[in-house]
């Protein structure tokens, strides 16, 4: 009799044993995962401070110091009010007594571990052993910045936010569910409603999918017409200002996808009906079940995006984001595909995996790069901003008063050099709307519409502006400071400068300016 490899019998041993290999190497596993949870920051890079933090770290930081902000907080206190997010910040800062710059980064290594264990055990569950969990985990940690589509969403953002909590969180809900573990489900579904009510509704969905594939309830057509009922009585109607905020984002809008976009929503649903087929002849009932559900699921929530957002009378439920369906998707997609990649193509030869997963990551790497090119990859605290905004907002915030209102180029995060970095959340200073994430903010808040329009119009022709349109501005807005390209405006008192940036003081407006 021939004998077999080490390698050979441990991989019979965990697909005849999941349960009891999974405890014998549990914290091998564990500091494994944490290992690749580092790996996967470094390759997909830290900002702590960008895109959608602007919304919530004001949030965060409002509750840290209830004197900044004074002003125009609307912007970022709306969401605030919707989430436990910045309060679960802000006690861990408090109980922890560390900076925030540290707790956002703990929090954001804790995030990826939890999402990556949880893909483990997917994978594991779906094929029964532990190297289709780390198929799952590794193809997922290498991907954690792809986009999703046309939904301008990441399967996680380079920073943390309440996305990162529900990113994690859903695929809880999934395993919890697949496993019939219902009430450890309902558990981590309350905590994404805590966090991310929107992505919560998607996870219960998904949920309910798979417990009726499981033959444990049924679909309900009065509950699914009850739910398309609930938004007409509740949503307000829409304003010219409203539907100006969202004019300015493409991806509310379905026919305004590019064609590769347009792949990213049939292409998962093609891969999981394939891997459907493949795990019914191989007889495996927990990735059959994952895969019908997921089509079942791609499918009705792209009819539901074509309802919504391609008749006119129907826009004013947009802001339910049918499409950001697909990230929970795209999570569940790679997981499988992880896993059968590791079952069936890179087995246990090393080579094949870093064939396979070096150039996929170093392709992840020069795209981030290419995405903050003014900026260090890894923006940890105490680290040299190296970014002349950044630096321009650190010295706002150290030599400004507490309650100074600022102006900006309404288009500045989408300047060359300023990579989405946010004013607010790193400047904690009060600012006039912008066009780029305060819009955003309009989309979901319909009842800021006219407040940020009328900001809006009064920074239109910013590049043009004189010292005279900033004293309007302090006339009509109260705002007394201002963040400048370099040369800036001749005649204004201007404390601070770089390479790039000057901020300015708006002195009250001269008599020849009122009387005109």
């Amino acid at each position: 009799m021939r004998a077999e490899s080490p390698a050979v019998l441990r991989d019979k041993l965990e697909s005849a044993s999941p349960q009891l290999s999974c405890g014998q190497a549990g914290a091998q596993t564990l500091a494994f995962l944490a290992l690749l949870s580092l790996a996967a920051i470094l390759v997909h890079g830290y900002h702590p401070f960008v895109e959608d933090a602007e919304i919530y770290v004001p949030g965060i930081k409002k509750l840290l110091n209830p004197a900044l902000y004074p002003y125009n907080d609307g912007f970022f206190a709306s969401h605030a009010k919707l989430t436990l997010f910045p309060n679960l910040i802000a006690w861990s800062v408090r109980i922890t007594h560390m900076p925030l710059e540290w707790v956002l980064l703990a929090w954001h290594f804790a995030c990826v571990f939890l999402l990556l264990l949880a893909c483990w055990k997917l994978g594991r569950q779906c094929l029964g052993s532990a190297r289709a969990g780390w198929g799952s985990a590794v193809l997922v940690a290498s991907l954690l910045t792809i986009p999703v589509a046309g939904t301008a969403l990441y399967i996680m953002d380079q920073y943390l936010n309440t996305r990162s909590f529900s990113t994690a969180a859903v695929i809880w809900i999934v395993l919890s569910t697949v496993q019939r573990k219902y009430v450890q489900a309902a558990a981590w579904l309350a905590l994404t409603a805590w966090i991310h009510p929107l992505m919560a509704v998607f996870s219960a969905f998904y949920a309910g999918l798979l417990i009726w594939r499981q033959g444990r309830g049924r679909l309900r057509v009065e509950s699914a017409r009850g739910a398309m009922i609930f938004p007409f009585v509740f949503f307000p109607p829409v304003t010219r200002a409203y539907r100006q905020a969202l004019d300015g984002h493409s991806y509310f809008f379905l026919l305004r996808w590019e064609w590769y976009e347009w792949l990213g929503i049939f292409g998962p649903l093609v891969i999981l009906w394939w891997f459907r087929r493949l795990a019914r002849r191989r007889n495996l009932g927990t990735l059959e079940t994952l895969c019908f559900a997921g089509v079942i699921f791609g499918a009705t929530c792209f009819i539901a995006a074509l309802v919504i957002t391609i008749p006119e009378r129907f826009v004013r439920l947009i802001e339910l984001q049918p499409m950001r369906s697909l990230h929970l998707l795209y999570i569940l997609l790679f997981a499988i595909a992880g896993a059968l990649l590791a079952e069936n193509a890179l087995k246990s030869k090393l080579w094949r995996w870093l064939i396979l997963f070096a150039p996929l990551c170093a392709g992840m790497f020069f795209a981030q790069r290419q995405l903050f090119p003014a900026t260090p990859h890894l923006e940890l605290p105490g680290r040299n901003p190296g970014n002349a905004w950044v630096e321009a907002f650190h010295w706002v915030r150290d030599h400004t008063p507490v309650d100074a209102y600022f102006a900006l180029d309404p288009e500045h995060m989408r300047l060359q050099g300023e990579d989405q970095h946010g004013f607010r959340a790193i400047a904690e200073r009060s600012m006039l709307a912008d066009q780029v994430k305060d819009s955003g903010a309009v989309t979901m808040f319909p009842a800021l519409a006219q407040s940020w329009l009328e900001q809006m119009s009064n920074e239109a022709e910013w590049a043009h502006f004189g010292r005279q349109d900033f004293e309007r501005l302090h006339s009509q807005f109260g705002v007394d400071w201002v963040v400048l390209r370099q040369p800036g405006v001749a005649g204004m008192e201007c404390p601070y400068h770089n390479s790039e940036l000057i901020v300015c003081r708006i002195a009250q407006p001269s008599r020849e300016a009122e009387s005109q």
